[in-house]
């Protein structure tokens, strides 16, 4: 028996569908930037980043928020999801006075409950942080996530 041109899988099979795959891989992933790029100005209508926005985010970041909390999905899973909380608790018609009071009695000291720690943050601080809230709520995440509870 003569095994010349063997019929089994070749180098230059492999080759080829190594080669092949690679490059419909590749026009797949140019579809998705594609896609990204004519949808982001859809998306780009954000409000602008205030000062208020900016130091409530600054509170956010030195009072661990995250280490609790997701914000649009980031962060840990311990406590609610706050990337939605201001219109989730009333938006413009009750939002800000809710994020505040909720803030102000910390910890509620309910049995068998988590606990939130008491931050001691001042009116100014409150408002900062209620506004970063609030900018983010206004983030288009294209309905993420679907649960408004999160």
């Amino acid at each position: 028996m003569s095994t010349g041109a063997s019929s089994g899988f070749t180098k230059q099979m492999a080759r080829n569908i190594f080669y092949g795959g690679s490059l419909f891989f590749i026009f797949v992933f140019l579809g998705f930037v594609f896609d990204t790029e004519r949808r982001i100005p859809e998306r780009s209508n954000q409000p602008a980043l205030t000062d208020a926005v900016v130091r409530g985010k600054h509170i956010w970041e030195t009072r661990n928020c995250v280490g609790c909390h997701s914000l649009l999905g980031e962060g840990a899973y311990f406590a609610p999801e706050l990337g939605n909380v201001y219109t989730r608790r009333g938006g413009d018609e009750g939002g800000r006075e809710f994020i505040k009071g909720w803030m102000q009695a910390q910890p509620l000291g309910g049995p068998g409950r988590r606990q939130m720690p008491q931050f001691h943050l001042s009116d100014q601080e409150l408002d900062d942080l209620v506004e970063f809230l609030k900018w983010t709520s206004q983030i288009n995440t294209e309905n993420w996530p679907p649960n408004i509870e999160g």
